[in-house]
C-alpha cells in the first residue's frame, strides 16, 4: 500500500545574523541554530539570504565609479575567504547536519564557482534533503544595486524540489519583485514558497503576502536581524557604516498561508526561530478559488515560456 501524504508539516524560519567574515563561527551558529528548530519538531528549516558568507550590509569595498580602492579590494579578499564551493567540505557538512535533523534544510550562502574557486561568487540558495542529500540549488538572478559589485548573475531559471510535503522552491530578496520570476515557479507547481531576503522594510511584508495570495501557497519568508556591534572590530570603524542606522536590519520573517495570512510573525529587532504547524489541505482549499495556473491562467490569450538553454549545462 503506498504511503498516505501526510496533512501537515511543521516548519522553522531561523531570523538570525551570521558571524561576518568568520566561516567556521558562522557554521558553528548554523549547526546549533538547526538542532534548535529540529528540537522543536520543525521537518522544513529556512536560513536567511547570504547566511553563510554574509550579507555585507553597509560596506562599499572601496568602490565609486571609475576606481577600486586597495583596501576594498583587500576587504574582498577577505570577504571571498568566508564563502563556499558547492559541491565542497562546507556542503558536506551541512548535508550532515539536515540528515541529524531529519529536516529538509533550505540555507542561504555566497557560492564560489567549484570550477573557477577565485573568481566570481554568487548569492544562492541550497536545498537539502532530510537524507543529507543535497537536492537543488539557485544563484540569484539579478543581484540588486550595490550587489552587483560582489556578487554576478544567475544563469538557470528558478525550479522546484519534490518532497513529501509538496513542491518547495522560491526566489532571493528583490528577485520576488519579478513576475515572470514568480510565474516560472507556479507552473511547477511551488506549494512552499522559500523568501530569504535583506529586505526589512514594512513594505516588504506588502510582497509576500501578495505572493502568497497570488501562488495560493505557503510562503515562508526569511531575514536577519543585525546591529553594528555584531561586525568584526575593525569594519565597525570604516566610515561608510556610520552612514548606516541602528539596527542595521531590522528583521520582519513571517510564515504566511495561502490566503495571505500569518501564521507566524513578522518578527522584528531580535533573532529568533519562528515556528508553524503548515495544514496542506489550504493548498486544496485556496485553489478552488484562484489557481494562478489552472482556471485563472486564461491560455488561450496569454502564453508564458522558460528558456531552457542553460537546462543541460
Amino acid at each position: 500500500m503506498p504511503t498516505a501524504a501526510p496533512k501537515t508539516v511543521r516548519v522553522a524560519v531561523v531570523q538570525a545574523h551570521s558571524v561576518l567574515l568568520d566561516l567556521p563561527a558562522t557554521l558553528a551558529k548554523a549547526d546549533m541554530l538547526i538542532k534548535q528548530a529540529a528540537s522543536e519538531g520543525a521537518r522544513i528549516i529556512v536560513f536567511p539570504e547570504a547566511f553563510i558568507g554574509g550579507y555585507p550590509r553597509g560596506l562599499g569595498f572601496g568602490t565609486i565609479v571609475g576606481s577600486r580602492a586597495p583596501e576594498g579590494k583587500a576587504l574582498f579578499a577577505r570577504y571571498h575567504d568566508s564563502t563556499v564551493a558547492v559541491p565542497g567540505p562546507v556542503i558536506a557538512q551541512l548535508g550532515q547536519v539536515a540528515r541529524q535533523a531529519k529536516a529538509h534544510l533550505v540555507m542561504g550562502i555566497v557560492e564560489k564557482d567549484a570550477m573557477h574557486p577565485h573568481g566570481t561568487l554568487y548569492c544562492t540558495i541550497l536545498y537539502f534533503g532530510p537524507y543529507g542529500a543535497l537536492l537543488g540549488k539557485h544563484r540569484k538572478l539579478k543581484p540588486t544595486a550595490s550587489e552587483r559589485i560582489i556578487w554576478g548573475e544567475g544563469q538557470m531559471p528558478p525550479s522546484v524540489v519534490e518532497t513529501e510535503f509538496g513542491r518547495l522552491g522560491g526566489l532571493i530578496c528583490w528577485e520576488n519583485y519579478m513576475p515572470l520570476a514568480r510565474m516560472a515557479l507556479y507552473q511547477q507547481g511551488i506549494d512552499l514558497y522559500v523568501a530569504p531576503t535583506a529586505d526589512n522594510r514594512e513594505s516588504w511584508q506588502a510582497t509576500i503576502r501578495h505572493i502568497a495570495c497570488e501562488g495560493r501557497c505557503f510562503v515562508l519568508a526569511c531575514n536577519q536581524f543585525i546591529e553594528k556591534k555584531d561586525y568584526p572590530p575593525e569594519l565597525q570603524r570604516w566610515p561608510e557604516l556610520q552612514a548606516v542606522s541602528e539596527p542595521f536590519c531590522r528583521g520582519g520573517s513571517a510564515i504566511i498561508d495561502p490566503s495571505g495570512e500569518y501564521l507566524a510573525g513578522p518578527v522584528w529587532d531580535k533573532e529568533d526561530i519562528l515556528l508553524a504547524e503548515l495544514d496542506l489541505e489550504l493548498l486544496v482549499k485556496s485553489r478552488f478559488d484562484f489557481d494562478v495556473t489552472g482556471h485563472y491562467a486564461r491560455r488561450d490569450l496569454f502564453q508564458f515560456a522558460v528558456s531552457d538553454a542553460q537546462t543541460k549545462k
